[in-house]
């Protein structure tokens, strides 16, 4: 049986559907520094934006599961589709597991920004069809006005190191240009890929106020360790362990890019996911 030390020691879970999620990675290490990081990047079906919002359910539910599965204390899910389709679900069916999205911290950082009760949303098709963040801003306030942009181009231009290309800002001034009309002054960045193209986004419209959902997220991430009685006090070394169901060569160069000094990894492995467990259920065993 896990002691309570065992489990302020356990790994936190985070899972994207590739590399956007690092920036989740990065803002738990920037607050957290003492917490243990499991990370799994579904690179095997990225990106996720355009398949049917039933198969996005599968994938994130099952990597959910075999986080837990794997000892994870806590689960975020740092993928807006999949926070769209599964968050409810898991939390239901995990009640005592700190599990939590991006979606509505985003929303609520937003919320707070705009001034004049226009926000615009750049996100994945997914994401836009699932209307979650729509329904994110009515709950907080039915008078605001908001705009969602598809952004289908953004993920694979992070995916293959095109962020600084003008193919990325070609699309960031397509994807601007219905949010632009409408006059919005806060932006939420509705997919954890897309604050790796911030520049481009930001060249196009510089005046607005960009939200990025990861910070929002670690804020909630931090109350709810703390309300769990399960933050991680201790002195020893932290650990990240980063993993992807695709190719591994090819994360390893990326991973290079989007986790540079001072974020800190010691393991960057391979994993299959299938039926709410993975290869990864033993990888903390000899360092806990």
């Amino acid at each position: 049986m896990r002691t309570i030390l065992d489990l302020h020691k356990a790994p936190i879970g985070v899972f994207d559907s590739g590399l956007g999620g690092l920036t989740v990675v990065r803002q738990i290490q920037e607050h957290l520094p003492r917490e243990n990081i499991l990370y799994i990047a579904d690179q095997l079906h990225v990106p996720y934006g355009g398949r049917p919002l039933e198969e996005i359910k599968g994938f994130a539910s099952d990597i959910s599961r075999s986080l837990i599965s794997s000892g994870c204390k806590a689960i975020v899910m740092a993928c807006n589709i999949s926070s769209a389709v599964s968050l409810k679900s898991i939390q239901t069916d995990f009640p005592h597991l700190p599990v939590i999205g991006v979606i509505h911290p985003g929303a609520e950082a937003a919320s707070k920004s705009t001034k004049n009760g226009r926000i615009g949303v750049l996100a994945t098709q997914g994401t836009v069809l699932s209307g979650a963040y729509t329904a994110a801003f009515a709950s907080i306030n039915d008078q605001f006005q908001v705009t969602e942009a598809a952004c289908p181009k953004f993920v694979p231009l992070v995916e293959n190191d095109q962020c600084g290309t003008q193919n990325a800002l070609d699309a960031a001034e397509e994807y601007m240009a219905p949010l632009i009309q409408a006059g919005v002054d806060t932006v939420v960045l509705g997919c954890t890929h897309y604050p790796f193209l911030l520049s481009a986004i930001r060249a196009i419209a510089p005046e607005m106020n960009y939200i990025d959902p990861a910070v929002s997220a670690v804020k909630n991430l931090i109350t709810l360790l703390e309300s769990h009685h399960l933050r991680n006090d201790s002195s020893l070394e932290s650990h990240c362990i980063l993993s992807t169901t695709g190719d591994l060569c090819q994360y390893k160069a990326q991973v290079c890019r989007f986790m540079p000094s001072p974020y800190h990894y010691e393991e960057i492995v391979s994993t299959i996911i299938q039926d709410g467990t993975s290869s990864l259920i033993r990888l903390f065993a000899g360092i806990l």
